[in-house]
């Protein structure tokens, strides 16, 4: 997509278009990245001192059975995976988690609200809808984008 919309500073031009391919690679990485330390959590109970209940698929199960994500044996595993790799699978998980988040602490992240995991599903649909740009594996090994 082209933006015609005229800068306010047209001598930026060349130094945005020459950047955004990194500044959106990079949005990439820390998106996709940032989950990656959940499911190690998750999964192998990796960061056991983080204030979470569950350190390995088990305790998550359970904890998924009491907060009503049930089963749970069937939530955990789909939960770690799905924070280890995908994007697809992690917008669904995140649109989950802000509509549970919503009910339980509203708008504002530091009463449990949805604040953080909104921003979170906006980056991951980002890029589920534009693709990962030209500094993206896909696109460096195989020339096409998801």
């Amino acid at each position: 997509m082209t933006d015609a919309t005229p800068l306010i500073f047209p001598q930026l031009g060349p130094i945005y278009q020459a950047l955004f391919p990194w500044v959106e690679a990079l949005l990439r990485a820390v998106a996709g990245l940032a989950l990656v330390p959940h499911g190690l959590r998750n999964t192998f109970g990796m960061f056991p001192s983080t204030g979470v209940q569950s350190h390995n698929l088990t305790e998550l199960a359970r904890q998924l059975d009491r907060d009503g994500y049930r089963p749970g044996k069937f939530w955990a595993p789909a939960i770690s995976i799905t924070q280890l790799v995908g994007a697809c699978a992690i917008l669904i998980f995140l649109i989950v988690s802000n509509y549970e988040r919503w009910r339980v602490g509203g708008y504002f992240w530091n009463k449990t609200g949805l604040e953080y995991t909104l921003m979170w599903t906006v980056a991951v649909l980002y890029f589920l809808v534009h693709g990962g740009g030209p500094i993206s594996v896909d696109h460096l090994l195989i020339r096409r984008e998801f």
